[in-house]
């Protein structure tokens, strides 16, 4: 896609530039005053039903009641999308992802630590890293105390006791309140301070987060803990982006321990991390005081399940390697289940499977992955600018979701998270569309999944609350190559999802709607990679 040339505004300000040379980011700085730059943007031009109902808030001094009042909106999304069913409700022997967070708490909760690995692996077997055990253990500690019969050990498998669901609700909120909320604020504060904009840009752009859909369903909806790792990723970004570079790996280490996931955005994060190490003058205790902190993280996660079974090497050895296998699942092949990646979408027309052996097929995707993020991780390393970080994130996000070995729908998520932050301070119509058009693409790409999981009303609801209240439909591209893409995907996504909803799928092609998704998607989501490699290439030769 071409950049346009001019910026128009929007409600979301533009990011004033700066001089973001390679520098040694450690370096202390002058004093300044938290100037606010209200003159860039005439806020009250927009008239999104999001922007008036904020100018209310306008004319106090601070805006924190606007934001608690946002906060509480995406809550009261968050309870609504709750109040409907879940992944695997009602349908026996494995039910969904909901007995799996149950049954983790479960075995977590009654079992030694030497077994989480080992128990059980055909029924929901714990695959997830340490700290996503920790964390079913709290839970399952917990509500145990509440009532035991929810996480008896075996004797519980399917429970679908009412209050035991409303349980379950309540700590995903209770997780988006101590970790998602807080990183997004805490992120878009230092944007803020860093930008110089008004207050008032905090509270549209907290909005415009917090009431992302695709989270909100996948999280609350279908049921998991993405927000957790999300929001330690974004604290992760946010103390570096803010100097406080130990405090963010650390953060970030945090992350990865939470979910394997998070390595899509490993590469540019830890190009990052070595640039400002050596440019413009190399900085070895810098290097070293990272180094020894990554490393002290991920032995003290590791420690209680490594030595779980004793000190002797073998038994060290046997348990960390268990949960690597764990982790790592390249058994189970490429892909579980349609995904709108590059192998779903080419498997369409070339059955993959068939030709190649799943070794073959592991190590074709993990040059392919390589080749993608490749660009991000280069130009990230030789030009560690703060303004690129984001973007570069976002971009090795995308390749990691398009090219990687064994990728689930859900993990559209990862992209998605960096991919939104970039809407604050930004006031570019086109970089806007495009962010929110890839988001829309997003939701679609999902709606399989939803569907399966008895969430459409829940679907329609905020995927059209979120468009309607930031009025994402009526911002287009200004260049017509951009407006034939989104204009056409919009109406072919519109197209898919009449026929999915009343038209049945032919005897001979029981999957044709499905199959249909994952091509479009990964289509648009392929385009909207490579502009984004191209919009990182932008921030990073750009002073």
């Amino acid at each position: 896609m071409t950049e346009s040339k001019s910026a128009a505004s929007a409600k979301i300000p533009a990011v004033k530039a700066t001089d973001d040379k390679r520098s040694d980011v450690s370096a202390p700085q002058p004093a300044k005053k938290d100037a606010v730059n209200t003159s860039e943007v005439n806020e009250d031009s927009d008239n999104s039903p999001l922007n008036v109902f904020l100018i209310t808030f306008k004319a106090a001094r601070t805006q924190w009641v606007a934001r608690q009042v946002i906060i509480m909106i995406s809550l009261l999304y968050r309870l609504g999308v709750g109040l409907g069913p879940y992944s695997g409700k009602g349908t026996p022997p494995m039910y969904g992802d909901f007995e799996a967070q149950r049954h983790w708490m479960e075995i977590t909760y009654h079992l030694p630590v030497r077994e989480w690995y080992w128990y059980d692996l055909q029924y929901w077997g714990l695959d997830y890293p340490p700290v996503t055990a920790y964390h079913s253990w709290i839970l399952g500690w917990i509500g145990s105390k509440v009532n035991s019969s929810w996480f008896d050990l075996d004797t519980s498998r399917g429970c679908e006791d009412p209050n035991l669901i409303s349980y379950m609700r309540m700590t995903v909120v209770v997780s988006d309140l101590a970790v998602y909320i807080p990183a997004v604020s805490m992120f878009i504060r230092w944007k803020m301070k860093s930008a110089k904009l008004s207050p008032f840009h905090h509270s549209i752009s907290t909005a415009a987060i917090l009431l992302q859909p695709s989270l909100i369903l996948i999280d609350h909806g279908h049921f998991q803990y993405n927000s957790v790792m999300l929001g330690l990723a974004l604290l992760g970004f946010t103390n570096i982006l803010k100097d406080k570079l130990v405090i963010g790996s650390i953060f970030f280490v945090l992350a990865l321990a939470f979910k394997q996931m998070a390595l899509y955005y490993a590469l540019p994060v830890f190009a990052y991390l070595l640039g400002i190490c050596i440019f413009p003058r190399i900085n070895i205790p810098r290097f070293c005081s990272l180094a020894v902190s990554v490393l002290i993280s991920f032995a003290a996660i590791l420690a209680p399940i490594s030595f779980s079974k004793g000190f002797a090497i073998r038994d060290v050895f046997t348990q960390s390697l268990q949960v690597v296998i764990r982790v790592f699942p390249f058994a189970r092949g490429l892909w579980e289940d349609k995904v709108a990646n590059f192998w779903c979408a080419v498997n369409t027309f070339v059955k993959l499977k068939t030709l190649l052996p799943s070794e073959t097929l592991q190590r074709l995707s993990l040059v392919m992955t390589l080749i993608s993020v490749l660009p991000a991780f280069t130009l990230i390393l030789l030009h560690p600018r703060k303004k690129a970080l984001i973007w570069g994130v976002s971009a090795s996000a995308w390749g990691f979701f398009l090219f990687s070995f064994q990728v689930h729908e859900k993990s559209v998520l990862l992209p998605l998270m960096p991919t939104t932050l970039l809407l604050v301070g930004e006031t570019d119509l086109n970089v806007q569309s495009c962010i929110y058009w890839i988001n829309n693409i997003a939701m679609f790409s999902l709606f399989p999944l939803i569907r399966r999981d008895g969430l459409v009303m829940q679907f329609f609801t905020i995927f059209f609350l979120w468009n309607w209240l930031m009025k994402s439909f009526s911002k287009a591209p200004k260049y017509f190559l951009g407006q034939l893409v989104v204009i056409s995907s919009y109406l072919a996504v519109a197209a898919l999802l009449i026929l999915e909803l009343t038209v049945p799928p032919p005897a001979q092609y029981p999957d044709i709607w499905v199959v249909a998704n994952v091509t479009l998607c990964f289509g648009c989501f392929f385009l909207f990679a490579v502009w984004n490699n191209y919009k990182l290439y932008k921030a990073c030769i750009t002073k």
